[in-house]
């Protein structure tokens, strides 16, 4: 969005589909200071949020979890930046003011009802610019993911810049076609590549190879996708639990969108990932002094099974 800022506060709404790389794009550009002093608002579908330990390099950080800021979490998600208006205001000096706010959504949320939403409030269409909209999309996965979610295409069409990650697990021609499909949905954005944050360069990203041919498909085609918690209890089996999961996966991996959590093993704190039936390799993260709030809680977000059924197969293999 190219709009002058004349004193408002600038944000930046960085969106994608569930697994495309958000959190890895935008820890390497706050490290890099790309937005400046910054306060970054994490929203999580999930109630035992991951996303927001990644991101220490925020000047200031809020965490909205457990609803999505563009429909059910929308009230908590306005009173943030009424109070981010209220703050700013009322510093004495400048040099401690934050200028930019980065909202990284929910792999569920619609970046344009995000819009939307601001431009109609009296107060934040007066306080706060939407300067950008960036949309991150997972090459290896984007076709299917477009195929079948009519929302992972909303958030394309909403792009002012596109930014493919995981290029070098999608082969050259499907990479090419997907420029092409890019090109057809959102005319008007631009187009770069990441690999793990850093930027990449893209041999003619808009090509003139044919976009793959997508369905037609609209919000009442599937089921809703939720976000379901799973405790895996204060000492985890971790062997138990990687089988349990590849099992699941291998049986489910159609419905399971996501999986992300932290688990404490022997190893140390690992952070688990998977997209579909891809499981990304574990991180480890950093020990901490005391238990931390969410170890040990998996988020696994999809469609089709319930809590109670995750918490039963799952007992199953660990007892």
């Amino acid at each position: 969005m190219k709009e002058a800022t004349e004193g408002r506060l600038r944000l930046t709404i960085l969106g994608g589909f569930l697994g495309s790389g958000k959190t890895t794009w935008l820890r390497h550009h706050l490290h890099e200071r790309a937005f400046g002093r910054v306060h970054v608002i994490v929203n999580e579908a999930a109630a035992a949020p991951v996303d927001d330990a990644l991101l220490s390099a925020a000047d200031r950080l809020t965490l909205l979890a457990g609803a999505c800021v563009c429909c059910t979490g929308q009230s908590d998600f306005l009173r943030v930046l009424l109070g981010l208006c209220d703050d700013r205001s009322g510093l004495a000096d400048p040099s401690m003011r934050v200028e930019n706010i980065v909202l990284e959504t929910s792999g569920l949320a619609d970046p344009a009802a995000i819009l939307a939403m601001i431009q109609a409030h009296p107060v934040l269409v007066r306080q706060i610019v939407v300067v950008e909209t960036i949309v991150i999309v997972d090459a290896l996965n984007a076709r299917t993911q477009m195929e079948q979610e009519v929302l992972c295409r909303q958030q394309i069409e909403a792009a002012d810049r596109l930014i493919l990650t995981k290029t070098d697990l999608a082969a050259p021609k499907d990479l090419a076609r997907l420029g092409a499909t890019l090109r057809a949905i959102a005319p008007g954005a631009t187009l770069s590549a990441a690999r793990f944050g850093s930027p990449l360069g893209l041999k003619d990203p808009w090509s003139d190879d044919e976009p793959f041919a997508l369905p037609e498909i609209s919000e009442h085609d599937s089921s809703p996708i939720n976000a379901c918690q799973l405790d895996l209890g204060d000492t985890p089996d971790w062997t138990a639990f990687t089988v349990w999961l590849s099992a699941l996966l291998y049986a489910r991996g159609d419905q399971i969108v996501r999986v992300k959590g932290v688990v404490v093993t022997p190893a140390g704190r690992l952070l688990l990932q998977t997209v579909r039936r891809s499981v990304q390799s574990p991180e480890i993260l950093p020990e901490s002094a005391t238990p931390v709030e969410g170890d040990n809680t998996i988020a696994v977000i999809g469609r089709g099974f319930s809590q109670d059924q995750l918490a039963a197969s799952f007992n199953h293999f660990s007892a």
